[in-house]
């Protein structure tokens, strides 16, 4: 009666997981059963309470949550609605603004070139972008006109710097240093999310004018290196970075919903950003970026560091191209030995003392992190983007968890760690 009642659960899970139309894509395997993979079906089931009080108190108007393990998809679910003022409820396949969630696509892209030995990471990004070569650290900062002077770099930014954030560069209008955000808006510096017809081309030069917070490599500091590193794919490349993800990345692992633009067929997929106002979830809007970049305007400012959009599904295929080391079906973009230098700690003891490091794509869990509990194991692997979605990746359990949502705005929203944290209580082998 127990085994029963247990295969009736399961079954009835699954089921549920089918209730909304999703895209077709080939070569996933999806929703394999949850008792072969590891899971306790009434476990996962808490999730599903979780995201519904999370809801139900506010602190989401919904969202798009996936669980995978050993290449099988086990857990795909909508919740809530993507547009309150419409009443549109979430679908599995929906769209969304993944933000800094680029950034790890852009490093792979990156390494991709470096395994062609066209460069060594510690080369110089000036060799290839020579306005680098004049970018000092701040000295002094002039309030009446956002003036500053800088003093001579003792080690120049190279592309490992870039990769993990220890360049000194700064991020414009999410900077911390109001200094570095004045210096940004002055020079005219598109961080990202723009639909104004802007280029790489035209905006990396600027942010090499910029001063930098610290000489290179004596600090980490969230910056726009990855805008930087996608100027540089299409320097060595020859190709538009939109191209080259595309043709080098996407359409190899049929990433099929992923790009910087949407076309008109998928815009109406594309998730609305809500904030919370006087109570209700509403329509978020602001005069410093357009929340409707991905769908209108000159589509032509590629931000390696901020610019994709993509769905739940398709960046499960990416990184469990990174769980097997490179390759995803039969398609090989890296090499097992480029995937293991990519997930060291690659930053020393900048972040010393805290529960993760950071390598050339991820914040990965250390030993106080596994050890401080719900983060994942060895290695585990994780970042997130501006418009509240997140992932990680567990090689030892070979488990993925994305949470998609899409709101601005302190809301009380405690669903990110609640969703770690219960996803790998849910391992029951």
């Amino acid at each position: 009666m127990k085994a029963f009642s247990y295969l009736l659960m399961s079954l009835l899970f699954l089921a549920s997981c089918r209730e909304q139309p999703e895209t077709s894509y080939t070569a996933i395997r999806s929703l394999k059963g949850l008792e072969t993979q590891g899971f306790a079906p009434d476990r996962l089931t808490r999730i599903d309470q979780m995201m519904e009080e999370a809801i139900a108190a506010g602190e989401i108007p919904g969202g798009v949550a996936l669980i995978a393990r050993n290449g099988n998809i086990v857990y795909h679910k909508a919740f809530g609605q993507s547009n309150t003022a419409e009443g549109t409820a979430f679908q599995k396949n929906d769209i969304f603004r993944i933000a800094s969630q680029t950034k790890a696509i852009t490093s792979t892209a990156v390494m991709m070139l470096w395994e062609e030995g066209h460069f060594q990471l510690d080369e110089p990004i000036s060799k290839y972008i020579p306005e680098f070569e004049n970018t000092g650290v701040l000295a002094s900062f002039v309030e009446s006109d956002s003036s500053f002077t800088t003093t001579p770099l003792t080690t120049p930014i190279t592309i490992r710097h870039l990769l993990t954030h220890t360049s000194g560069i700064g991020y414009g209008m999410i900077d911390s240093d109001p200094r570095i955000r004045k210096a940004f808006a002055k020079a005219g510096i598109v961080d990202a999310f723009t639909a104004e017809a802007i280029t790489l081309k035209e905006n990396v030069p600027k942010i090499a004018q910029m001063p930098l917070h610290h000489q290179p490599g004596e600090a980490w500091t969230y910056s726009e290196g990855l805008d930087v590193l996608g100027r540089f794919v299409e320097i060595v490349s020859g190709m538009p970075f939109d191209q080259f993800l595309k043709s080098r990345i996407f359409d190899p692992l049929g990433m099929v919903d992923t790009a910087f633009y949407l076309s008109e067929e998928k815009a109406n997929r594309l998730v609305s950003v809500q904030h919370k106002e006087d109570g209700q979830w509403r329509l978020f809007e602001t005069d410093v970026y357009d929340t409707n970049y991905p769908i209108r305007g000159a589509k032509r400012f590629f931000s390696g560091g901020a610019g994709l959009s993509s769905t739940a599904r398709d960046y499960y295929v990416f990184l469990q191209m990174m769980l097997n080391k490179g390759t995803y079906n039969e398609v090989r973009l890296l090499s097992r030995t480029t995937v293991e230098t990519m997930m060291v700690n690659q930053i020393g003891d900048l972040w010393k003392g805290g529960p993760t490091d950071f390598n050339l794509a991820f914040s990965v869990v250390n030993d106080k992190g596994i050890a401080k509990g719900g983060l994942g194991g060895p290695g585990t692997f994780e970042w997130g983007g501006y418009f509240n979605t997140q992932y990680f990746a567990d090689p030892g359990e070979q488990l993925i968890g994305i949470l998609m949502k899409q709101t601005q705005g302190d809301s009380g929203d405690q669903t990110g760690w609640k969703f770690k944290q219960m996803v790998f209580a849910s391992i029951a082998d």
